[in-house]
């Protein structure tokens, strides 16, 4: 029968496992005031308070020497009541804990860390892994301490501990490879093994002794007992362990870099207790250990971020010798995937994506893109994709696992690595689902037999010296963008001036060709006047072809003149009702082509724009004219103006059922002189979509055109809105696919 009642199970992982109130059977404890001396509590197995007075002094404890929450202190073997005693003290808080153990025979300071020093720490300085060192070490515990079963696991990210290395005697069942859940250990008993590194119970089946209050000190009860060895262990590990069929039980924290990295688990099936001496040694073994694992992990790390330094540095010089365009990162030379061992990489630009390797669809990449540029981090990491963003379970099995890093929290641009899913087949240590019967009392597993569990959905875990790799490229990534500005922006104030130059340019020869391409009009008409009766039909000819060179040079220089004068005026902005504006225009076109059948469809309730009235006349006339001229043949021809609203503004689009053109010269259409049809067939001076793209663009808005040979085409334009305006600017039906 427990000497104390059982907590409440149900709430295990909050149990107050540093307060229990109770110490382990085998030793005894007094509790003083370390400045008085005066005695405030001690165990239960005293024969009275009096005996535990006495204890207390013969003690040669000089309280300045012992350690504060690092554990008991060695006092000595002392004898008392008819035996020896091995004693030792810590300061916890405002009291010092002396803990009383039987001493064993030939007991000894010495012989075992003696023993660690002279025949371990050489083997463990020549193991060259992680697993040598574990086997290594889980040899040495199970020949110093005498237990069934030694073995060594190390926790995973999730808290799962993964056995490396197992010594067993016959009749052990082996768990070698296997996995122990992290429900097995909760929050709070993970914190107190990393603080305290060693624990021995030797035996499951003792009933616990609870701390007495010496006469008129406080109630012990909230005395924390977290670094005293024979602090008494929840019933709910002491149920584990029999369930596990162990009655001794002793376990080794290994810490690196402040973390609880693993665990050294000594097991037995008879109960067995191990002196203070071969504890300290067994905690000195621990401590070898975590060192020389922080060592091998720490060496591994340095040698990984070196070599991915180095490839930063490549990367980076290959791109600055270049013209610093992020596209560049997926050139095959330059081994983005590699950087960071993915199967596959891409980069985002808003809406462009460039991708090498094996990666999901581009669309889904988009998304997934648009989702990490919104969570604002700079570098985002998940090995389970699914788990954090929903539309991540359709990637499967190409893509599970995503490293990115975000170039610019203004714009959509990311880069970003994949790996692809990684079926895991677990073999762990007995089903790790906990049961609730029907009293709602949980109980710790009973089963240890291998469970297999099968893992989806999941990729190879990212690497820290990885993700150092990615923000660090990051980094030189913005230094270039940064510095391509700066580039871009000196080239900018020097391209300016160059187009006021060439435009002054344009303007004066202009304007100085006109009177010559007049006067050359003029003096053929005057000839031709003159002595109409003396010429013959082929110098009639002639003369007529000079007259319509000289009147087409006109028109070249008019409309050179106009393309200057673009150029040159100041914007005078105002909202402008299209609406208004394609009606009168439309009618102006109607009464120019009155032997046509032209079919007119404007749209209602078209746009209005924030822009020039004269200059966003002049745009939408020359679409308008373009569409009609391009219609000639087509009977009827037909001309669509639709409304058209995109997140960078609203505007129109022109559609017609023309000649069209072939898409591989969209690019030409807005320059100037450029013509994709002969003069033969279709008049003009090729300025009139140039004019149309300066002045969208005066204007900070964007044009596109798309065609089809003999299918007709569309035109179209749009414009921001109006700054700082909170009217909603009226319009018909929307779009939201963006143009092509």
């Amino acid at each position: 029968m427990s000497a104390l009642p059982l907590p409440d199970l149900s709430q295990c992982a909050s149990e107050p496992i540093r307060v229990p109130g109770a110490i382990q059977p085998h030793g005894r404890v007094v509790v003083l005031a370390p400045h008085t001396g005066r005695l405030l509590a001690y165990s239960a197995n005293w024969e009275s308070e009096q005996q535990a007075q006495e204890a207390l002094a013969i003690l040669p404890v000089d309280s300045g020497r012992l350690r504060t929450g690092n554990g008991p202190a060695w006092i000595g073997s002392l004898p008392f009541a008819g035996r020896t005693w091995d004693a030792a003290a810590h300061w916890q808080g405002e009291r010092v804990i002396v803990e009383y153990e039987p001493a064993g025979p030939a007991a000894s300071m010495v012989a075992p860390i003696y023993a660690v020093a002279r025949d371990l720490l050489p083997m463990l300085q020549l193991a060259d892994s992680v697993p040598a060192l574990c086997e290594t070490v889980a040899r040495e515990m199970k020949r110093l301490t005498g237990f069934g079963r030694c073995l060594i696991y190390r926790f995973d990210s999730d808290g799962h501990g993964e056995v490396l290395a197992e010594r067993l005697d016959r009749g052990y069942h082996s768990y070698l490879g296997h996995r122990f859940p992290a429900s097995d250990i909760p929050a709070q008993a993970r914190e107190l093994y990393r603080v305290n590194h060693i624990r021995l119970i030797p035996d499951a089946n003792y009933d616990p002794v609870p701390l007495l209050a010496a006469q008129g000190a406080p109630d012990p009860a909230g005395t924390d007992l977290s670094f005293t060895a024979l602090r008494s262990v929840s019933p709910v590990h002491l149920e584990y362990m029999r369930n596990m069929g162990t009655l001794a039980s002793m376990s080794v924290s290994l810490v690196v870099g402040g973390r609880l990295w693993g665990l050294i688990s000594c097991h037995d099936h008879a109960p067995r207790h191990l002196p203070f001496q071969t504890r300290v040694a067994c905690e000195h073994v621990g401590r070898l250990l975590s060192l020389q694992i922080q060592a091998q992990e720490d060496n591994a790390e340095v040698a990984q971020r070196l070599a991915l330094h180095q490839r930063v540095l490549t990367m980076v010089a290959l791109m600055a010798e270049s013209d610093g365009t992020l596209q560049r990162l997926v050139e095959p030379e330059l081994g983005l995937p590699q950087l960071a061992a993915a199967s596959g990489a891409a980069v985002v630009l808003n809406d462009s994506c460039w991708t090498i390797g094996e990666v999901p669809p581009v669309d889904a990449i988009r998304q997934l893109a648009h989702w990490i540029v919104g969570r604002n981090e700079d570098l985002f990491s998940t090995d389970r994709l699914p788990e954090v963003w929903a539309p991540g379970e359709a990637l499967l099995p190409g893509c599970a696992g995503v490293l990115a890093v975000s170039i610019s929290q203004v714009h959509r641009h990311v880069v970003l690595w994949f790996r692809p899913e990684i079926v895991q087949t677990i073999r762990w240590a007995g089903d790790p689902r906990k049961t609730l019967p029907s009293a709602g009392r949980i109980h710790p597993r009973q089963s240890f037999d291998s469970w297999q569990e099968h893992v989806r959905g999941r990729s190879a875990p990212w690497a820290a010296a990885q993700h150092a790799a990615v923000a660090e490229l990051r980094l030189a990534l913005l230094a270039l963008v940064l510095r391509r500005a700066e580039e871009m922006a000196g080239h900018a104030v020097e391209l300016g001036r160059v187009n006021k130059e060439l435009e002054a340019f344009s303007y004066t020869v202009s304007h100085d060709l006109r009177a010559p391409m007049r006067h050359i009009a003029g003096y053929v008409d005057l000839v031709m006047e003159d002595n109409a009766s003396k010429l013959d039909a082929r110098s009639q000819r002639y003369l007529q072809h000079v007259k319509d060179a000289a009147s087409y040079a006109g028109q070249l220089v008019d409309a050179l003149l106009d393309f200057s004068r673009l150029g040159r005026s100041g914007l005078k902005p105002s909202l402008v009702d299209t609406q208004v504006l394609v009606e009168d225009l439309v009618e102006e076109l109607r009464q120019q082509e009155r032997g046509r059948t032209i079919e007119w469809d404007v749209a209602p309730r078209l746009p209005r724009l924030w822009a020039d009235p004269l200059l966003l006349q002049v745009a939408v006339r020359n679409l308008l004219a373009n569409a009609v001229k391009y219609t000639r043949g087509r009977t009827p021809a037909r001309v669509a103006i639709a409304a058209i609203s995109l997140p960078e503004g609203s505007g129109l689009e022109i559609s017609d059922n023309g000649v069209g053109f072939p898409m591989k010269y969209v690019n030409k259409l807005f320059g100037v002189f450029q013509r994709l049809h002969r003069t033969e067939d279709f008049d003009g001076t090729g300025i009139g979509l140039a004019n149309v793209k300066r002045i969208v663009e005066r204007h900070e808005g964007r044009v596109w055109a798309r065609g089809e040979p003999d299918r007709g085409a569309t035109f179209g334009f749009v414009l921001p809105p109006r700054p700082n305006n909170n009217e909603a600017a009226p319009g018909g039906p929307t779009r939201t696919e963006e143009p092509s």
